[in-house]
């Protein structure tokens, strides 16, 4: 778990978040691929904040990379979600027809 200055100042710590999820992976039959970044070597996860806002960790198992986050909005949220194949939590369901065709 890691602690992140966001861009706007605020310092998240992904250990005192009040939920998270790990991208969902597909296996290409040599690798698992991640479904949020299409990548074997670049990972995302997702966590909503003690506060209740939504932030994406990025990592990379390339050399040399440095993990970072980002605040995403509730739609982006929600559109992760959907894509990983996971519920989506009550504040976020008011999204699923917004987001979805």
């Amino acid at each position: 778990m890691s602690k992140y200055r966001m861009d706007d100042g605020t310092v998240v710590d992904t250990e005192k978040a009040q939920q998270s999820w790990d991208e969902a992976t597909e296996w290409d039959g040599s690798n698992h691929i991640s479904k949020a970044t299409g990548s074997q070597w670049n990972h995302e996860t997702l966590y909503k904040s003690r506060k209740g806002r939504y932030y994406v960790e990025h990592t990379s198992q390339w050399q040399g990379s440095r993990p970072h986050v980002e605040w995403v909005s509730p739609e982006e949220a929600t559109r992760w979600l959907i894509a990983a194949d996971e519920p989506l939590p009550a504040d976020l369901t008011q999204y699923e027809a917004e987001v979805c065709e």
